[in-house]
């Protein structure tokens, strides 16, 4: 990974992917727009852009911008970068706050005309890179960050797992919701009903995931939104732990 003075790694996953974020005002108006920020905005223009933060183990991942108009999850990332980045993590996380940058200056839930949550199984895909990219990594666990808006699926703040062929999802998704709130959906098994959702097909690989949802209309965030995103975020780290008492 290129090494930066303001110490961040940073590499990319996908060179097909890039897209000038700041495009998208309503990413950018809710962005504090500190040195990492502007890096990673800079970098994404390239590609993918995967951050590594920390040293040892355990190893996680976490991802937004599967779906490039869900924007408070991906805010939320690049908070979450400037908030811990300079801590002494007690082990390693990847963070994607973009998974496809093109997707996110659009506002668009597709890349190409599809759905990057429904072809994570298809060879070249992004969701296919990222996975590739977390099985190289050796990651303990990735977790998926997304908004629902009112009146879809699910339509509410809530933790998706399944039980079946990783019961370890279950067991993160029960730690986020107990600490958020957030409601827990369980599914038995991976990859019915959201074949090539990137939580299935991780945990059909036998890397334990989850995908957190925050209530939030399609294209659209503030700070409220965004507060609710980044401390699923930080639970998913708490699980692991990463911090040695809850971050606020």
């Amino acid at each position: 990974m290129t090494q930066e003075k303001n110490n961040l790694d940073l590499d990319h996953i996908s060179y097909e992917t890039g897209g000038f974020i700041s495009a998208n005002k309503n990413i950018l108006n809710n962005l504090n727009l500190t040195k990492n920020t502007k890096y990673i905005l800079k970098e994404s223009i390239k590609g993918t852009p995967i951050i590594k933060l920390g040293t040892n183990y355990p190893k996680v991942m976490m991802v937004a911008g599967i779906h490039g108009n869900e924007l408070a999850p991906q805010i939320s990332a690049l908070n979450l970068i400037d908030q811990i980045h300079d801590l002494d993590l007690l082990g390693t996380v990847y963070i994607v706050p973009f998974a496809c940058p093109k997707a996110s200056m659009l506002n668009s839930r597709y890349f190409d005309g599809k759905d990057l949550n429904r072809t994570s199984h298809i060879e070249g895909s992004v969701g296919d890179l990222i996975l590739k990219k977390a099985v190289e990594l050796e990651v303990s666990a990735i977790g998926d960050f997304h908004s629902s808006a009112p009146n879809s699926n699910p339509g509410k703040e809530g933790v998706f797992c399944t039980e079946v062929p990783t019961m370890a999802s279950f067991r993160l998704a029960d730690f986020i919701s107990k600490v958020t709130g957030s409601e827990k959906i369980v599914y038995s098994s991976a990859g019915i009903p959201f074949k090539g959702a990137l939580e299935d097909e991780a945990n059909l690989k036998g890397i334990p995931a989850v995908t957190c949802e925050v209530l939030s209309a399609i294209g659209y965030a503030n700070e409220r939104i965004c507060y609710r995103s980044i401390i699923q975020m930080k639970a998913f780290l708490q699980y692991f732990g990463f911090f040695d008492r809850y971050m606020e």
